[in-house]
């Protein structure tokens, strides 16, 4: 049977405004989940958050936009578990900038293609952007190559290891070593994530195992990283879960950009007296000599420190850091022509050595705080010299802490 009604325009309205309200109250909302509503910077996170890499959704925390438009702000941190839990993006506001991207990285969709669809089997991609964690040796370790030229043969800790052969200088016939660790596509998991009222957070774990056969012992990694308005902070700790010593070295890989992109005027100040001689900056491998860098074009010992200028390029690692009254050692990287400064706090006594990459014609700076010297078991050329590698003990842990703290420097 037809209703007389139901042909009638106000009943097709009505209608439709029953069926809205019907669905709407079926289908739980955003704020019902706990999610913030949809709203400037929160949409464009909601929107990006579905993007998975390594099989892990990317996880960004966000903080609200100032209310003081005269101070610089953290906005927003992109990690991403299933990539080695590596920082990829920051954000920041700039006062007269705006809204900026502090590390030199693609966005997220080419994140995703470059590591998924053009990485290599060692996942070197991972440390050429961003900030990627380096774990359990940040830089080089040298070895004997062997005839499949995919691990070299060294000593680590007095046992005979192979590790991944994956990296080696431009040059033809440059020799093949090891670089920067295990863990730069490892997949984290029991990921959990917040972005609560005064601050974000997430937090992931690593079960690394031997890392492949690779390490001595077995290793446990915790990544937490917290972001407020004012702050970023990053921690990497590493637990010795196996029956033997484990060695291990942490740092990260973070390319830092010049807002102004005038590298010239970017000023760095690195509190370190001492700077390891390499035998030259196509292979990178430590001599074994260290030198005063007073004096030298090296020095960035100033409390301003010094501009970088357009010629001189670092592959450098520095050492005899200098600690301020907390025991901490304070990095900055200061861009004058875009009034903005980033404050590196190194707040892990075991971190011994800075090691700084910046090529003359990029406009970026990557400042990695370490605990550990190149090539750290090459007792030929360090001898018995401390070369920073910490060593646990079955049970024993050790955490590697470092703040980012934003700022405008000085006229």
């Amino acid at each position: 049977m037809t209703l007389p009604l139901a042909s009638s325009p106000k009943f097709l309205v009505f209608f439709c405004l029953a069926v809205a309200l019907i669905s709407l109250q079926a289908v739980p909302s955003l704020a019902s989940k706990g999610r913030p509503a949809k709203s400037g910077a929160m949409l464009s996170t909601e929107a990006s958050s579905t993007i998975r890499i390594g099989g892990e959704p990317a996880v960004i925390l966000v903080r609200p936009k100032p209310v003081d438009k005269s101070k610089p702000s953290f906005l927003e941190a992109v990690i991403l578990p299933g990539n080695g839990m590596n920082l990829l993006q920051v954000k920041a506001y700039l006062p007269g900038k705006g809204d900026i991207d502090l590390l030199d990285a693609p966005d997220l969709q080419g994140a995703k293609d470059l590591l998924e669809n053009h990485n290599d089997a060692f996942g070197n991609k991972s440390f050429s952007m961003g900030g990627a964690i380096l774990l359990p040796y940040p830089n080089r370790i040298r070895g004997k190559l062997s005839a499949d030229g995919k691990t070299i043969e060294t000593m680590i800790d007095g046992k005979m290891m192979f590790l991944p052969a994956n990296w080696k200088g431009k040059k033809p016939g440059a020799e093949v070593h090891a670089m920067h660790g295990l863990i730069m596509s490892a997949h984290f998991q029991d990921v959990k994530e917040h972005n609560g009222p005064t601050e974000s957070s997430v937090s992931a774990l690593l079960n690394g195992g031997n890392f492949g056969g690779h390490w001595p012992s077995k290793t446990d990694v915790g990544v937490r990283m917290i972001l407020k308005s004012d702050a970023l902070d990053v921690i990497v700790t590493a637990k010795n879960v196996g029956n033997e010593r484990l060695p291990m070295a942490i740092s990260f890989h973070p390319y830092f950009r010049f807002p102004s992109g005038q590298r010239a005027q970017a000023r760095l100040h690195v509190p370190a007296d001492m700077r390891v001689v390499v035998n030259n900056y196509d292979d990178v491998f430590p001599t074994g000599k260290i030198v005063s860098v007073k004096g030298t074009p090296y020095d960035f010992t100033a409390p301003n420190g010094a501009a970088l200028g357009p010629t001189l390029y670092m592959d450098d690692c520095f050492t005899d850091l200098k600690r301020d009254a907390a025991g901490n050692v304070v990095i900055e990287i200061t861009d004058p022509a875009a009034h903005y400064g980033l404050r590196l706090i190194g707040m892990s006594p075991q971190i011994k050595a800075i090691q700084v990459y910046a090529p003359p014609d990029k406009d970026y700076v990557v400042t990695e705080p370490q605990f550990n010297l190149a090539d750290p078991f090459n007792t030929k050329i360090w001898g018995k010299r401390n070369t920073g590698m910490v060593f646990l003990q079955p049970g024993q842990s050790v955490s590697w802490h470092v703040r980012l703290e934003l700022f405008v420097p000085a006229e």
